[in-house]
């Protein structure tokens, strides 16, 4: 069994004869058949879970999807998935293919924008930006679409992930005038790293990081990123994960150590835990040593309910040595996360493997991380503006100590972004034994 750690029925027949016996035909067991055979004995020897699983017969299933969504134990798992072999090495590359956007409606439950846009996307080069206004796709209007969660319409309207699909949006800008813009989807490589600045406040210069998500790629991206905030001596910074659902363990611990700093390389960052029939398995995983570690005074973290897996651990893992803050809204809650585990060129398997907690024993956040301050998503503003909500809380807090008193918002009061390009089940925690 290859197993890949990252931060998936015997049929017969025949027939009897009255004249002689005729031994019954034997029926190759497809593809799937295989891999879900393949699936069930890897669930019974390394989900988190397994002594909590339904007990089902695997050949009343056709396939691994079907498997794993009867085997999951649904009381805690809410991220084990299925993917082709080919998407998974797709995803993380970082390759994609759309126009590289995300899309949500903001606040006034009247309009629909972009929420993100990654930089070498078809409608990034036409100048469209996270704010901007899509009134209509295709001649349809869009906002009904949103408000009703109407997702056949909006995949029937944007079309298959494939590159040569050609759709038109009309926008309307930030100036107020509407734009036409006729684009074809295109395959590329997506930018992790969405905005690398430095913000000159009161308290100081802060570094401002919109990170998207953690794939072997971004290591480069990261790099880049912090010698930058290095360069301009930086002393607290804002991470903006909001729409982070997670990644891989060594991307996770590098950009951790940048921002934990040169005293805390080779201390425990967090701990994984296996099951009992896994527990060879169990790691202390350390804060590496990295060229441009910072050393910082406070940490704003920017989340949503998107703020997911390795997201969720770097917050975890940098509070017992940083003053970390959260503004947004209550995170993803998940404390777990899965290995990686191949079926020939076919299929990756994510079931839920292990459990993790910082260097003082805290995890179990299953709940998410309620931030200090509730603040909406506020997608009618760019990146950089400081008119944006959750940016301008964000550095309210690095020059006062503390949250505003202003628009104290009680419970969840963000808009979902509901349709994406951005690959599904990115959430997946993917670590090497």
């Amino acid at each position: 069994m290859k197993k890949l750690l990252i931060i998936l029925f015997l049929a017969t027949g025949g027939f009897l004869s009255c004249k002689k016996d005729i031994p019954p035909a034997i029926v190759a067991p497809t593809v799937d058949e295989k891999a879900r055979d393949y699936l069930y004995d890897a669930m019974n020897q390394d989900y988190l879970w397994y002594n909590l699983m339904p007990v089902v017969v695997k050949t009343n299933y056709k396939d691994p999807y079907e498997l794993l969504d009867a085997m999951m134990y649904k009381t805690l798992d809410r991220w084990s998935f299925v993917q082709t072999y080919n998407q998974y090495q797709a995803q993380s590359q970082g390759s994609f293919v759309g126009h590289g956007i995300s899309m949500g409606l903001d606040l006034t439950k009247t309009a629909v924008r972009i929420a993100q846009i990654y930089k070498r996307s078809p409608l990034y080069k036409k100048g469209v930006r996270r704010g901007w206004i899509i009134k209509k796709l295709n001649g349809t209007p869009l906002a009904q679409v949103f408000i009703y969660k109407d997702s056949a319409t909006y995949n029937r309207l944007i079309g298959k992930s494939q590159a040569g699909i050609t759709n038109t949006f009309l926008f309307q800008t930030p100036s107020g005038k509407d734009s036409t813009i006729t684009s074809t989807k295109a395959s590329f490589t997506l930018n992790t790293v969405i905005l690398c600045d430095t913000l000159h406040l009161k308290s100081g210069i802060t570094g401002h990081l919109v990170f998207d998500q953690f794939i072997p790629p971004s290591n480069r991206e990261l790099d880049s990123a912090f010698t930058f905030f290095k360069q301009n001596s930086i002393t607290d910074l804002i991470v903006d994960l909001r729409y982070n659902g997670g990644g891989d363990m060594s991307v996770l611990t590098n950009m951790a150590s940048y921002i934990a700093g040169a005293a805390r390389f080779n201390t425990t960052f967090l701990k994984s835990t296996f099951n009992d029939k896994n527990t060879i398995s169990d790691k202390s995983f350390k804060f590496n040593t990295v060229s441009s570690p910072l050393i910082l005074k406070k940490v704003v973290v920017i989340t949503t309910r998107g703020t997911a897996s390795a997201s969720e651990d770097l917050i975890n893992g940098l509070k017992p040595v940083l003053d970390v803050r959260c503004i947004g809204d209550t995170t993803n809650g998940k404390p777990v996360g899965m290995i990686g585990i191949q079926y020939k060129t076919d299929y990756m398997f994510f079931p839920i493997t292990f459990s993790l907690v910082n260097s003082t024993n805290q995890g179990g956040f299953y709940a998410g991380f309620v931030p200090d301050k509730y603040v909406p998503d506020d997608i009618t503003h760019d990146w950089k503006d400081r008119n944006e909500s959750c940016l301008s809380e964000a550095i309210y807090y690095m020059e006062h100590g503390n949250v505003s008193t202003k628009g104290l918002y009680i419970g969840q009061k963000q808009p979902s972004v509901i349709f994406s390009e951005k690959p599904q089940n990115n959430n997946a925690y993917i670590i090497n034994k």
